[in-house]
């Protein structure tokens, strides 16, 4: 049976080991006038200004966007699924799952077996929806014991994108290149 196609960027699914997962999140802040849309599920960094900006591949990670807010131009406070491009405002605070034994659920931009279990793979990014905040990253489909952006643990249990060797297969991974587990900084 065919895998769905249907991206969602990464989603939270538990711990490694046997850590409670409580869903919590960090504030970060976002420059104000900041280019490129962030979308809830998608990796950010951080950069040397103390703020974040959605990550692209081969880049060490901060974690998963989970929206944000802001105060608009009419002085109401803004709560968003997503951060869109140049939002002007110096109070963007963006809610971040930046902790490094978090598990997230994420399509994989091409076709998975077992094999890949334990290897590692890059982002593969394509922009979300502005309608709907969600991501459409997908982890891509080139594995290798080398060093990447995450680690593959395993593979969804959804009935809809769990059949291995078919394209769109759901893979359980955990950020292996992650900001607060690295030596150097921004």
């Amino acid at each position: 049976m065919a895998n769905k196609d249907a991206p969602f960027g990464f989603r939270a699914v538990g711990k490694v080991g046997s850590s409670v997962a409580n869903g919590g999140t960090t504030e970060y802040s976002i420059a104000t006038g900041a280019t490129g849309d962030i979308f809830s599920g998608d990796p950010v960094k951080m950069l040397s200004t103390g703020t974040i900006l959605v990550a692209g591949a081969a880049t060490t990670l901060l974690g998963i966007f989970r929206g944000c807010k802001f105060t608009d131009s009419a002085g109401d406070t803004i709560f968003s699924s997503y951060f869109p491009t140049t939002t002007a405002s110096d109070d963007i605070v963006a809610f971040i799952d930046d902790d490094p034994n978090t598990l997230f659920e994420v399509q994989c931009a091409g076709s998975l077996a077992q094999t890949a279990v334990g290897n590692n793979a890059e982002l593969s990014y394509t922009a979300g929806s502005t309608k709907t905040g969600m991501s459409a990253a997908e982890l891509s489909a080139t594995t290798a014991a080398t060093t990447a952006q995450f680690r593959i643990v395993g593979f969804s249990s959804d009935p809809a994108n769990n059949t291995l060797g078919s394209a769109n297969v759901n893979a359980i991974v955990y950020i292996n290149e992650h900001f607060y587990t690295t030596v150097t900084g921004v």
